[in-house]
């Protein structure tokens, strides 16, 4: 007896569950000559039933949070102000302006982005201390990229 005569390809089902393995999907369907085949496979289901976690209330975060939730949300941060590569020095390699907890007055150069061979300083718009800095000396950054924060 062939295997068109018992009906089922056991053949063609291993194929296709091997492409079922091989290529991650979870049901596969063919037809030929008439015929139709569709192999599928459940996705393992885990031992522990899946229940949704209590709601929790969370805390309102504190202001110390909000830079490493967010930083561009922060009201202390400074953004660039144009497409360019950022350094934290007057030029690349350089000791930088600032570091984390830098007191900074209003107007204080924080860094410099070069911009079509320009280095354009960055000055600080407020008085503050840095609280964070954001980029790396000589990172490529975006007109609007938070660049630092100041608290």
């Amino acid at each position: 007896m062939d295997k068109q005569q018992r009906g089922i390809d056991h053949d063609l089902i291993r194929e296709l569950a091997k492409l079922l393995d091989e290529t991650g999907l979870t049901e596969i369907e063919f037809e030929r000559g008439g015929e139709r085949v569709r192999v599928a496979r459940q996705p393992p289901v885990s031992a522990v039933p899946a229940r949704p976690a209590p709601p929790e209330a969370a805390p309102p975060p504190a202001a110390t949070d909000r830079a490493a939730l967010d930083p561009a949300k922060h009201p202390g941060v400074v953004t660039s102000p144009m497409v360019g590569i950022a350094y934290r020095g007057p030029e690349p390699g350089a000791r930088p302006y600032v570091e984390v907890g830098s007191r900074v007055h209003a107007g204080d150069p924080l860094l410099v982005v070069e911009a079509m061979k320009t280095l354009n300083q960055i000055p600080a718009p407020r008085g503050g201390t840095v609280f964070q800095i954001l980029i790396e000396d000589g990172q490529p950054v975006e007109f609007g990229e938070p660049l630092l924060i100041i608290e």
